[in-house]
């Protein structure tokens, strides 16, 4: 199926969550509660249909097609 991934066309298998989204994206590997399983801190944040999805729903929440999704990742810097 197809979403819309920060403004660009994306593929992602169907009754794929939010949490094998950002898996893809990131390369990380995700525990159930949305938190990677490497330890390190993920910086990211996500919204489907401009809604805010919150980390701990990443893993239940299913992407439709059609759906909007932004993925933002915070970068620090001065």
């Amino acid at each position: 199926m197809n979403i819309r991934l920060n403004g660009a066309q994306h593929a992602v298998a169907d009754g794929a969550t939010v949490s094998a989204l950002v898996s893809g994206v990131t390369g990380r590997t995700l525990a159930e509660d949305g938190h990677a399983t490497d330890g390190r801190k993920l910086g990211v944040a996500v919204a489907r249909n401009a809604e805010v999805v919150p980390r701990s729903q990443w893993h239940s929440t299913a992407l439709a097609d059609g759906d909007d999704v932004e993925l933002v990742t915070a970068v620090q810097g001065g």
